[in-house]
């Protein structure tokens, strides 16, 4: 790397900047002049060019789509409250899912709140340690879970287990020569969050709102199968008009529904949170300092000027994981069968499936960040994220971190626990509708649902700082050499290739 670069052995001073859609903000500059000689905003420091609003069809169908889950579980939970369920035992409802389900769902959300809220506060208090937790956990429970599985004659759900599990072994086992370099950007990312903005606050207030959707969502999944499914106190009080192919319709639609809403609950908190570490990328170090009320003012524009970029970004992944959630409950039937090969079939289907929902939420994360800081249409954010990662050499980095996939392990981690949780709560209270476990595959893919998006939500913060700071780097490299040098050191320490990888 030339000294011009480094800023090392001579005269400091940036390479010529390459022709990007955005120029840099006005981190530079000094504080602005007036009403009290007040800094600068969020606003004020990175410009959003016209048109301000973008995408605004997936913004407008989005909303859309919100009101027809909200029609669709206001009927429902309102056939089910007029005719009511009964209790865990005594349910009136033998036949589909009734209140012992939603006091099954209960105990998911609440077991899925506490332990992601947990596991939130172990990666603040034992930064160091998180990674080499997060995979003992997540390798401990996957074959304790296979055992389990055995011990109750379930050979299929046990293989499947057993075999991810020694998946989750062997990518360990590869990852440990990154894991430094991986501590150090989590160590960055919490002590960021620890000075700056309200990453905290922004964190559990995006865990409630998520676990009270969940929960919304999982009495409207009951009250579904309650008020249409054929032979139930709900489609008998109706006069009939029920069918299994509208209770799969309806499913479809809410579960649909559900993730492109919490997709966009996640990324609007991502866009939230890439607002405050950009500011502190770009303006902790400079004369204008850290702008004021960034937090607030990158909400401010997650909600009105990127919204409509958010709801593209995430009806993406939400098309995508619909269709991982029909590979599961398939998979899942077939495993309750005793199925082997159709649960293998499944199995790899899905992995291809996971594959390309892996691929649409990395794109996600690095242009939701740019999004965040100049508010681009979706398509040009993405183009122009990747081409400036690819240009810089932070690609590189990137495929270095382990932060993203140890935070997805431990937020499936969380999602195996749920569905375990669901698993055991029908074998102990063996529900007459469940008999022959005709239910047990899909209330077990729900509440892994469930797990897996309250847990992501709430570790979007620090999935944010981690892809943000590399896309602050990508655009201007030369701002983390000359502000933060004790911090460039360190990471040439913890790896080398950085002096060869990023290049202005």
């Amino acid at each position: 790397m030339t000294n011009r670069l480094l800023g090392f052995e001579g005269q400091q001073q940036y390479a010529p900047p390459q022709q990007y859609p955005q120029q840099p903000p006005q981190y530079g500059a000094p504080p602005v002049q007036g009403d009290g000689g007040e800094k600068m905003g969020l606003d004020q420091t990175f410009q959003v060019e016209r048109p301000k609003y973008n995408d605004l069809w997936a913004a407008i169908l989005f909303i859309l789509t919100f009101g027809g889950f909200v029609a669709v579980s206001g009927l429902a939970i309102h056939g089910y409250a007029s005719q009511g369920s009964g209790a865990i035992y005594d349910s009136n409802n033998t036949v589909s899912l009734n209140s012992n389900t939603i006091i099954l769902f209960a105990f998911v959300l609440c077991v899925a709140f506490v332990i992601s809220a947990a596991y939130f506060w172990i990666i603040r208090a034992f930064t160091k340690q998180a990674i080499w937790i997060t995979g003992i956990l997540q390798i401990v429970f996957g074959i304790g879970t296979a055992i389990v599985y055995f011990a109750r004659h379930w050979y299929s759900a046990a293989i499947v287990y057993l075999v991810f599990s020694i998946f989750y072994i062997i990518c360990f086992i590869s990852w440990v020569p990154r894991i430094p370099f991986s501590v150090l950007m989590l160590q960055t990312v919490i002590d960021v969050s620890k000075n700056y903005g309200h990453v905290f606050l922004v964190s559990l207030i995006g865990g409630v709102i998520a676990t009270a959707f969940a929960g919304w969502f999982s009495v409207t999944l009951v009250a579904v199968y309650f008020k249409y499914y054929p032979g139930s106190p709900g489609c008998d009080a109706n006069g009939g008009g029920c069918s299994k192919a509208k209770v799969i319709g309806l499913l479809v639609f809410i579960t649909f529904a559900g993730y492109w809403i919490t997709e966009v609950i996640k990324n609007v908190i991502h866009v939230s949170i890439s607002g405050v570490y950009g500011s502190w990328y770009f303006c902790a170090n400079k004369p204008g300092g850290f702008p004021k009320g960034a937090t607030r003012g990158a909400f401010k524009r997650a909600m009105t000027y990127s919204f409509g970029s958010i709801s593209f970004g995430s009806l993406l992944v939400a098309l995508i994981q619909i269709l991982r959630q029909a590979c599961s409950i398939a998979q899942q039937n077939e495993a309750a069968q005793g199925n082997i090969m159709g649960t293998i079939f499944f199995c790899i289907l899905g992995c291809f499936i996971g594959l390309l929902d892996w691929a649409i939420q990395f794109i996600n994360e690095y242009a939701f960040s740019y999004i965040a800081l100049y508010g681009k249409a979706y398509i040009t954010a993405a183009k122009a994220t990747w081409t400036m990662m690819k240009d810089r050499g932070v690609d590189a980095l990137v495929n270095e971190c382990l932060i993203s996939p140890v935070l997805t392990m431990g937020a499936v981690f969380v999602a195996y626990l749920s569905s375990f949780l669901a698993y055991l709560y029908l074998s102990f209270t063996k529900p007459d509708y469940n008999e022959g476990n005709a239910f047990t595959a899909v209330v077990m893919a729900f509440a892994f649902l469930i797990g897996l998006q309250i847990a992501n939500i709430f570790l979007v913060p620090i999935k944010s700082g981690v892809s943000t700071f590399f896309v602050a780097m990508a655009f201007d490299p030369q701002v983390l050499i000359n502000d933060f040098p004790d911090l460039y050191l360190r990471l040439i320490q913890v790896y080398p290739h950085v002096q060869t990888a990023i290049h202005a």
